[in-house]
């Protein structure tokens, strides 16, 4: 068909050759296998778990973590993380692949324009040698089309389709994992911020302490001893304060890098939350992490990929048919390109069975089979793993609550310890070592109780992420998932 008019030839194919290609298209089959999810290998219910309410996965973290600034934080870092946009470059990535397989389904249609001039020479057994020049245009348009009749192409595309899927699961797992970094460098810099203020108010107790010693030390009323273990406790508490001064900036360079700029964060309390800390936090059951979990689901995507590639790899053992076409204009002159009589045509359905290859055929399909394997383990293996991240968490989470509740009868007990030998220094019943003695003991007890605090808090965003919570409802793919099923990329 000429690249500067289009005129409809004459001559079609035969109604017996389009018939042939619909009943190919409607008898179009495939070989994958079924998919069949693997039964689950972790028990039905987590240990120690008796409440089957719906899973705190399912409410997502603009919900959970109400403190503005940590939802600001949490906003800024998902806006402008790397992972997060690595993650994404690969979604689009794995997108585009799929759209190139799927592109295989139909046929392909090219024009095509050539020009040839040259002059060879006859050799004639009577005349001699005689150049002839050769001068030749075309213009065409030709196409090609694989029919799909054992689905080979479908199931390459399919198995595109369910490795992109899995992307778009990574990323959420990677999205996932980044909300709660964020909280636990949150509650770092809260928890720092606590110890560092108990650390300061005790400097300034000790200090005061000491000018208590020095002076009675001055008038002979106290040993030196008395103010050197002062000093001592006194120079324990300023090193309690440096590295915890330490450690909080190399946290907020660690928060600086999750969120993708320097961050400075107004004082608060350490807490995650509005509603009370001891409020049960629903798990669930285990059948739902199948579901939850970003990499369980993507895990099985990449199974289902597996077995899309084991039905492409049975259809190559059979015919491949492919049709190809073209139509267009030709002559030795361009002005006569279009003139009458110049038309071309070609139509060449082909049909192709493999003989012989030296087994290749069969180790692709081995191949295929052996990987199904693999993604059948590896499904496994991260629900297993899935079951393992929330039951420590839930371990954890118990068992630092027991903590708690017994460092807190510890710290009142050190207070009032503190309290007593004070007061028997003070009477002359004791020396001064056991008002000391006491007064560190508090001062490990109110930072140990920090300490568990905030370990309980990041207890609940470690149970909170090994639920797969954060975007169960905000899938990105799901309007995605829809076309793939009518065959649109």
């Amino acid at each position: 068909m000429g690249l500067g008019q289009l005129r409809a030839t004459k001559r079609r194919p035969s109604a017996a050759i389009a018939g042939f290609v619909a009943s190919g298209l409607v008898a179009a089959c495939s070989f994958a296998p079924n998919h069949v999810r693997p039964p689950s290998p972790v028990p039905n219910q987590f240990p120690g778990e008796t409440d089957a309410s719906e899973s705190i996965a399912t409410v997502g973290w603009r919900d959970l973590f109400r403190q503005p600034e940590l939802a600001r934080l949490i906003e800024e870092a998902l806006a402008n993380n790397r992972d997060v946009r690595i993650a994404a470059t690969r979604v689009a990535e794995a997108r585009a692949a799929w759209r190139i397989e799927g592109a295989s389904l139909y046929p392909q249609l090219d024009a095509v324009g050539t020009g040839t001039r040259g002059r060879t020479l006859f050799n004639l057994p009577v005349t001699g040698a005689t150049p002839v020049d050769v001068r030749q245009i075309s213009a065409q348009l030709s196409a090609s089309w694989e029919i799909d009749f054992w689905g080979r192409l479908r199931n390459l595309r399919d198995a595109a389709r369910w490795q992109y899927l899995a992307t778009e699961e990574a990323r959420r797992a990677v999205a996932t994992g980044l909300v709660a970094q964020v909280a636990n460098g949150y509650l770092l810099e809260r928890e720092y911020e606590e110890r560092a203020a108990l650390a300061r108010k005790s400097i300034e107790t000790r200090e005061g302490s000491l000018r208590i010693m020095r002076r009675r030390y001055e008038v002979g009323s106290g040993s030196k001893l008395d103010m050197t273990q002062v000093q001592t406790l006194l120079a324990q508490a300023r090193m309690t304060l440096q590295a915890l001064e330490q450690d909080r900036d190399v946290n907020r360079n660690a928060l600086a890098l999750l969120v993708g700029r320097p961050v400075d964060i107004a004082p608060g309390t350490l807490s995650l939350t509005q509603v009370p800390e001891d409020l049960a936090v629903p798990t669930g059951l285990p059948s739902e992490l199948l579901a939850n979990r970003p990499d369980i689901v993507a895990a099985e995507h990449r199974l289902r990929a597996a077995d899309a590639n084991i039905g492409a790899a049975r259809a190559a053992f059979f015919p491949n048919i492919s049709l190809t076409g073209a139509y267009g204009t030709m002559s030795d002159q361009l002005d006569g390109l279009f003139s009458g009589g110049s038309e071309a045509w070609s139509f060449t359905p082909t049909i192709s069975l493999p003989l012989f290859n030296a087994g290749r055929m069969k180790g692709n399909l081995d191949v295929a089979r052996a990987r199904q394997e693999r993604a059948i383990a590896e499904y496994e293996q991260v629900i297993q793993g899935a079951f393992r991240d929330v039951s420590d968490a839930l371990v954890r989470r118990r068992q630092l609550r027991l903590q708690i509740g017994t460092t807190r009868e510890l710290l009142e007990a050190q207070r009032e310890r503190a309290r007593l030998a004070q007061l028997r220094f003070d009477n002359g019943r004791s020396a001064y070592l056991e008002v000391l003695d006491a007064q560190r003991d508090l001062f490990d007890a109110e930072q140990a109780l920090v300490q568990l605090r905030r370990a309980e808090l990041a207890s609940l965003v470690a149970l909170y992420a090994a639920l797969g919570g954060g975007f169960v409802a905000d899938r990105g793919f799901e309007r995605d998932a829809s076309a793939t099923d009518r065959g649109q990329p």
